[in-house]
């Protein structure tokens, strides 16, 4: 039986994946799909026994970015700024959970869909999925998406994506650094659990300093940088788990990780 939820949560073998189940609209983000994101991401946040969150989607695309038919019925600029404030919420609370988030992207991303690929900290594609910003061919210009795409393509490549409005694909998507691998769609989410699996099997502790450590210094100057995680490293050797796993290498002894 189909349901009728935005949002389908599975949670199994400490991965929780949320897939998109808006197939006819091709997933896109409705408020209602917003704000089951935002309850979901706060619940897996203040879970520690979840290792990894993938997002993955239902139907033909990944997601096609805000729901405008929605936005038209709603027109105002105060509904508006709530709806944007909103999606920026979700995106932001992807980067500020301490589980690494895979995106699985099984078709189109486009616009806010691009940016979720573009927020997550990974990404695997179908080599069929196609890629875009296109907000600027409706007179548009896609200002939220330009944030996370601006930061995970070089500035050129982003603006240029901002600037034509054009789609590229998946093969073009790894050039551009805006996902890591892209596969054939039957391998898609086999390829996509496997990678979450590794990373879940890493000790906890190592997976939820690095992921913070990791978006602190990318802000910071050179050398802030460098004394931030010069003190997280230092902790990080402290503690008893990484004692004993360094111990165990140092002894010929297996590491302990979390299969």
């Amino acid at each position: 039986m189909t349901s009728d939820k935005p949002l389908l949560v599975n949670n199994e073998n400490s991965i929780v994946t949320l897939t998109l189940n808006r197939p006819d609209k091709f997933n896109a983000l409705s408020e209602q799909l917003l704000d089951a994101l935002l309850v979901e991401l706060q619940a897996v946040k203040a879970d520690a026994s979840i290792a990894v969150v993938v997002i993955a989607a239902n139907g033909k695309a990944f997601c096609a970015g805000h729901d405008l038919k929605q936005m038209r019925q709603n027109h105002g600029t105060d509904y508006y700024g709530d709806l944007f404030e909103t999606c920026s919420r979700m995106m932001q609370l992807i980067t500020e959970l301490p589980q690494p988030v895979i995106a699985c992207v099984n078709g189109m991303a486009t616009a806010a869909g691009c940016q979720l690929v573009a927020t997550c900290d990974l990404a695997l594609a179908a080599n069929t999925a196609q890629f875009g910003v296109s907000g600027i061919n409706l007179g548009l210009f896609c200002s939220t998406p330009s944030v996370a795409l601006s930061r995970n393509v070089t500035r050129k490549r982003a603006f240029e994506l901002l600037m034509t409005g054009d789609f590229i694909d998946a093969d073009t998507a790894v050039e551009y650094g805006l996902i890591n691998h892209c596969v054939a769609p039957e391998e898609l989410l086999e390829k996509t659990m496997t990678l979450a699996q590794k990373i879940a099997s890493k000790p906890a502790a190592a997976r939820t300093v690095g992921k913070k450590l990791f978006y602190e210094q990318i802000h910071l100057a050179l050398p802030d940088a460098y004394k931030l995680a010069s003190d997280v490293m230092a902790c990080n050797m402290m503690s008893p788990e990484t004692v004993e796993n360094v111990d165990a290498f140092l002894e010929k002894r297996p590491v302990k990780t979390n299969i």
